[in-house]
């Protein structure tokens, strides 16, 4: 995919999946700001895409409020003229299951993860509206997004806002030609390592230099973060000029496109429904098949491949 003279901001850049993102468009020929809150982090990826024959600049501030959002799209504008690319990365996490979740733990993770999303998408679309040459908007979301995870109620949240967003700035956008998609990655990360059944497998997997077992790649769709990175880069490019409101999956040698949802069942009383009208219908009925919930737990072979 041919990015050059296109110019991006990668959010959260410093390291990781973010870092990955950064690292694929420049090397596609894109122009780069690398965003991070830590400041050397950030000038570090910077350096190293520098040092390749790329060109980024690294910008040092947390994702959350419009200062921020107004800043990363005026240094794109002042250091290389324009801005094409936003890429919504930026992230923490504050694990607690909810009787334990302090008003501060939601708050946090919603600021940076949903908030920041906002503000920076915000700022992204006015100045690609004021070009007049289209765009894209690129969102993190995750399987918490699309399922719920233990112990995830602010990042869960965070993450299907951002979904929903994604599909309402598509209808919003599509006449000044900027997309806006929502990707669902999987790659082996420091988040990732925090499960057990993953964690002695990506940890040998980086001791030895060894690739992740086939099973893991490609049943779980774990992989490394530059597993990942191609599907920004598509998003990205004129290639994906049709692409626009969807939420893509990807990680280890899984692609995948995730359902909207939509009514799964409907049923009719006429005059209405009572409460006991529902309950007498409800096995036989609308409920007869409940959907799941949750992230599904790794199924690990017995002969790991």
């Amino acid at each position: 995919m041919e990015l050059s003279g296109k110019v991006a901001v990668v959010t959260g850049a410093g390291r990781g999946l973010g870092r990955a993102y950064a690292e694929a468009l420049a090397a596609a020929g894109a122009a780069v700001i690398v965003n991070d809150v830590d400041g050397n982090a950030a000038a570090a990826v910077a350096d190293g895409i520098i040092a390749a024959g790329g060109r980024a600049v690294a910008v040092a501030a947390p994702v959350g409020s419009a200062e921020t959002a107004d800043r990363l799209v005026g240094t794109a504008v002042k250091e290389f003229g324009r801005l094409d690319v936003m890429v919504t990365n930026a992230g923490i996490l504050r694990d607690r299951v909810l009787w334990k979740m302090s008003d501060e733990d939601f708050d946090a993770v919603i600021d940076v993860h949903l908030r920041g999303t906002f503000t920076c998408a915000r700022a992204a679309a006015v100045r690609m509206r004021e070009q007049g040459t289209g765009g894209r908007l690129i969102l993190v979301s995750s399987p918490a997004g699309q399922r719920g995870n233990f112990g995830q109620t602010n990042y869960a949240a965070a993450k299907a806002g951002i979904v929903a967003m994604a599909r309402t700035w598509a209808m919003e956008l599509a006449r000044a030609n900027i997309t806006v998609n929502a990707i669902v990655p999987v790659a082996a990360t420091e988040m990732t390592k925090t499960i057990p059944v993953f964690a002695p497998i990506i940890e040998e997997s980086e001791r030895t230099g060894q690739p992740l077992p086939q099973w893991l790649r490609r049943d779980e769709g774990l992989g490394t973060v530059e597993d990942v990175a191609p599907l920004v880069v598509y998003l990205a490019s004129d290639a994906s000029a049709e692409v626009t409101g969807q939420a893509i999956g990807i990680g280890g040698d899984r692609l995948a496109l995730w359902s909207h949802p939509s009514e799964k069942a409907v049923a009719f009383a006429n005059g209405g429904w009572t409460a006991e009208t529902i309950a007498g219908s409800w096995q036989t009925g609308v409920g007869a098949e409940p959907e799941t919930y949750g992230v599904p737990a790794p199924k690990v072979p017995d002969e790991k491949s």
